[in-house]
């Protein structure tokens, strides 16, 4: 099988790198499957504490590949099975893995974007926790031309970040939204002139505060949409009592009362 994704970890980041640069990256049954392999071993992986989203080439991501995409609709029944028929333990299918597994991760996920961003390429990307991208950024919900809606997670992401009418308006047009507009409107976080060497250095800072209280303040923003006052407050409380006087935060509050580097256990 020809590499899709290529994954490397130093200094406690990992890099996930898309590598199919001469098809802008277009997901094929094995980028997909690769995808969802590379999250799902990192989030088994304990000595992470941040995860860089990226791809090789002047394009992030084109969507899912033509062929793919063909060959997966042109049977109904067999695509319904797939899309409905979820592994045990599962909450996303095979199609939605791929985007939904960074949000399944409990340390930040941060996506470097450039060049085209449709479709699949551009759910993946909402997935990741910040997206910092280039002025070269084109992104679009592109399902709408083919006669779909975005099945990968959208319902997880979208909502979290525009308004409901825009998110309406590109879900149900599929243009094209260029950087200054996805800045404006929370598509993205930050505009870069060279975003990897940005998310590095974002990357380094988040990795060296303490793991147990970044995993809990994404888990804090990812588990309190939909929650009362009451259920929020609380989801808090019990967040917070994990960490006080446990090892990592102690290490913390010396380290900073020292000036020194902490020295933290995974």
């Amino acid at each position: 099988m020809s590499e899709r994704v290529k994954v490397s970890i130093t200094n406690r980041i990992a890099e996930v790198v898309l590598k199919r640069p001469d098809k802008m990256n277009a997901l094929d049954q094995a980028g997909f499957e690769q995808l969802a392999a590379a999250g799902e071993a990192l989030k088994h992986d304990p000595a992470v504490r941040v995860v860089i989203l990226h791809a090789d080439g002047e394009h992030f991501c084109s969507g899912a590949d033509k062929s793919f995409l063909q060959g997966a609709v042109s049977d109904p029944v067999q695509f319904k099975s797939r899309a409905l028929d979820l592994p045990a333990g599962e909450i996303a299918n095979e199609f939605q893995k791929p985007a939904m597994i960074w949000q399944q991760l409990d340390v930040p996920v941060i996506a470097c974007l450039q060049g085209v961003v449709y479709g699949a390429g551009m759910q993946v990307a909402l997935a990741a926790d910040m997206r910092i991208a280039s002025d070269t950024l084109a992104m679009s919900l592109f399902e709408i031309h083919w006669g779909l809606v975005p099945d990968m997670g959208i319902t997880q992401t979208l909502p979290r970040l525009v308004r409901a009418d825009i998110a309406c308006e590109l879900l149900l047009t599929g243009r094209v939204v260029k950087a200054d507009e996805a800045l404006q409107s929370g598509l993205i976080t930050r505009l870069e002139q060279d975003p990897l060497s940005v998310a590095r250095e974002l990357a380094l800072l988040i990795a060296s505060k303490s793991p147990d209280a970044t995993r809990r303040g994404k888990k804090l923003l990812r588990d309190c949409v939909g929650l009362n006052a009451e259920q929020g407050l609380k989801l808090e409380a019990l967040l917070q009592s994990e960490l006080v006087g446990s090892p990592n935060q102690i290490e913390a509050a010396m380290a900073n009362l020292e000036k020194r580097e902490a020295n933290f256990k995974t």
